[in-house]
């Protein structure tokens, strides 16, 4: 892709997220998705692949769908009430428009359909956006909006995310659709305790994004794309077979690492609500997505590739990527747990 017409997307990207983030106008919070949708479609087609064209038509579809719902429910609320206030959202008609398209949006379940399929057709790289900086435009408005939101349909989606999360990941073998699932399962959690406690929903998306970063820059690193592929890399870079291992646990939520804190203070929340059922099936569902992480450290620590290499260090070529991004990241998903409260007293 020519290095402008990269930048002018980028850019694009950024200001659609940025406007979003700034207007407590609906048509203009709707104006700001829609520039963040129309800037990724071109990076999300670029490879010109059957596969990538027909995820990209995917995702255009279904963020219409979504983007036409906003503007109806925004619409049907100007009408009730005569405000456009974001803040204002008072119609429970229009309310309730508003959750599912956002939920659509970010691909929480029963709207989780088109994710798994998208995400697959796509590099790497567009994962890696779709998967982190596309969810900060829509997860802005649904913690605006929250207070305005039924209890009980929030604690739906979010039980029925983590669910959905933790079950269609069990027998996936592609990589991405495993990461797709990873995040369906992640958006439940931070839904359930928006209503509850805001900054912990914030705190939960923060390291989430730092894991996904993680887990999608050392595939890219590896070239893999399937199980298959991870079981042949260790002989290649142990070291950084190694630390994705650990990343994958810290997305399941395994102590020490940093993937631990938002679970455990989002449980401990729910307990603090009485909610002790609801906390004891978010941390069931959780033991779902962990097996799935545990299976790809399986394949890539513990079984040994039939061609087995007898040489120390195999040849290959020498890597050209850049590895600051993914050093930074990897550090924040693996170190961060002894520093909760320091967090936990910067966001209250």
């Amino acid at each position: 892709m020519n290095p402008y017409v990269l930048v002018i997307l980028l850019s694009s990207l950024g200001l659609g997220t940025t406007l979003t983030f700034a207007s407590s106008h609906w048509l203009l919070a709707w104006m700001g998705l829609e520039i963040n949708t129309l800037a990724i479609i071109p990076l999300m087609a670029q490879q010109h692949h059957p596969r990538a064209v027909e995820a990209t038509i995917k995702y255009f579809l279904t963020q219409a769908t979504a983007a036409a719902m906003i503007l109806f429910a925004a619409t049907t609320n100007a009408w009730m009430t005569g405000e456009w206030d974001i803040n204002n959202l008072s119609h429970p008609l229009a309310s309730t428009l508003v959750i599912m398209a956002l939920a659509l949006k970010i691909g929480l379940a029963p709207l989780h359909f088109w994710l798994p399929e998208v995400l697959q057709g796509l590099s790497l790289t567009t994962g890696l956006i779709l998967s982190t900086w596309q969810k900060l435009a829509p997860f802005a408005l649904i913690i605006q909006v929250a207070p305005t939101i039924d209890p009980h349909l929030l604690s739906s989606l979010g039980l029925l995310s983590t669910l959905i999360g933790g079950w269609g990941g069990l027998n996936q073998v592609q990589l991405r659709k495993i990461l797709a699932y990873s995040s369906i399962a992640h958006m439940g959690w931070m839904i359930i305790v928006l209503q509850f406690a805001p900054q912990l929903t914030l705190l939960a998306l923060g390291t989430y994004i730092f894991m996904t970063t993680t887990a999608f820059l050392s595939f890219k690193m590896s070239s893999a794309t399937k199980i298959n592929t991870l079981s042949l890399a260790w002989a290649k870079t142990p070291t950084l077979m190694a630390t994705t291992a650990l990343a994958l646990l810290s997305l399941g939520g395994l102590p020490p690492l940093t993937g631990f804190m938002p679970k455990w203070l989002i449980l401990q929340e729910l307990a603090k609500q009485e909610l002790p059922l609801t906390a004891t099936v978010m941390a069931l569902m959780a033991l779902l997505s962990l097996y799935f992480y545990l299976r790809l450290c399986y394949a890539m620590a513990l079984t040994i590739s039939p061609a087995t290499i007898n040489s120390m260090m195999p040849w290959r070529s020498s890597n050209t990527q850049s590895t600051l991004i993914l050093a930074l990241s990897s550090t924040i998903t693996l170190g961060l747990l002894p520093i909760t409260p320091a967090i936990m007293a910067l966001i209250t």
